[in-house]
């Protein structure tokens, strides 16, 4: 997505929205919500949440530089992202103010932004999993690739997606079967 962003400069506008996968895969039952659980829950994505909100309480700038981050750590570099310290250290290596970061991130109120993201997506959306993009008119994509797409072809595959999402309205999914590896 990033790719995308620079390619497309202002005719791009991404909404970044939280979505808890652990809330939707929990065998815990309806009325459990992954954003009321205490502040030891060893949940896997909940202190990446709160740290995600609490750099853009720095602004959305601060969040698109921490987000980038944070995604880097995990899917790269394999970090564990449920860490405070590597929290705090990804926060400092894009600039924020970590004093106020560390206090917004042991604030329990940062949480009410990933309710109200997550609640929106299900009820609202359909969403179920990640990563999802919904263009305007929310027509909403499941995406899932692997490897991801060349840099340089990112900006096509985007395309060819938002004409999937917006012009064939009436294709609910494509998937391809799994082939045994050869």
């Amino acid at each position: 997505m990033q790719k995308v962003q620079e390619s497309l400069g202002p005719k791009l506008t991404v909404n970044w929205r939280f979505f808890s996968l652990e809330q939707v895969n929990s065998q815990q039952g309806a009325g459990w919500k992954i954003w009321e659980q205490p502040d030891d829950y060893p949940g896997r994505g909940l202190r990446a949440f709160r740290a995600a909100q609490a750099a853009r309480n720095q602004g959305e700038d601060a969040f698109y530089s921490y987000h980038m981050a944070l995604i880097r750590a995990r899917n790269e570099q394999r970090r564990d992202i449920a860490n405070t310290n590597t929290l705090v250290e990804l926060a400092g290596s894009v600039g924020l103010d970590i004093d106020r970061f560390k206090k917004d991130l042991d604030d329990r109120q940062i949480l009410d932004r990933l309710a109200q993201d997550h609640t929106h997506a299900v009820d609202n959306l359909g969403i179920f999993g990640t990563p999802t993009l919904v263009f305007p008119e929310e027509q909403a994509v499941f995406l899932k690739m692997s490897p991801p797409p060349a840099p340089e072809d990112s900006l096509s595959v985007f395309t060819e997606i938002r004409q999937l999402a917006e012009n064939r309205r009436n294709i609910q999914e494509v998937k391809r079967p799994a082939r045994p590896n050869r």
